[in-house]
């Protein structure tokens, strides 16, 4: 950040009185730019044993399969945020059973939150951020083309849970390095 957004002066980056952290600071109308995480939401829809994969048309990881998600906007809950990713993505109409999946990623300031949901109907194709969307059975999901480790995950979290007959929440950090907690 170069100039501050409320009075368009440069800004300075230090530590506000009564901050531990360093911020942006506007010294000329002493505006403090906080900076925080974004949140991703997004969904598992699942038909019978199936789940819905969209190939991604655009950067980062272009090509490569994930579950419908994105960054939530302003004035949305995190829940609609879900739905509509899902819509976007893919042109599919869900209905949410429950938040699945939470995860910090630090290293790039995101957090993900991933629903469970159940596809209202089988009208679905691609949306303008997808080249292909497509129903996977656990076998047939192209695991080494899936394109983030939170969906890598989830989906192990989804199918493991489904064998055991009970979905729970799953919480994890990632780190960029790969620790030990993240395999």
């Amino acid at each position: 950040m170069k100039y501050c957004s409320e009075c368009g002066k440069p800004v300075v980056f230090r530590i506000p009185e009564g901050d531990n952290m360093p911020r942006y600071v506007c010294e000329h109308c002493e505006t403090i730019h906080y900076q925080n995480p974004k949140i991703v939401t997004g969904c598992i829809p699942v038909w019978e044993d199936k789940v819905l994969l969209c190939k991604r048309a655009i950067e980062p990881r272009y090509g490569l399969w994930t579950l419908p998600a994105g960054f939530m906007e302003n004035n949305e809950t995190m829940e609609q945020a879900a739905m509509r990713e899902c819509y976007e993505e893919a042109t599919a109409r869900v209905e949410l059973e429950g938040l699945f999946a939470l995860f910090s990623l630090p290293h790039v300031d995101q957090v993900y939150a991933i629903y469970k949901a159940r596809l209202l109907d089988l009208d679905f194709a691609p949306g303008t951020e997808s080249l292909a969307v497509d129903l996977y059975r656990e076998k047939d999901i192209p695991w080494q083309q899936l394109a983030f480790r939170t969906i890598t995950h989830t989906l192990e979290f989804y199918f493991s849970d489904r064998q055991a007959g009970r979905f729970n929440l799953h919480t994890r950090d990632l780190y960029a390095d790969a620790r030990p907690a993240d395999n």
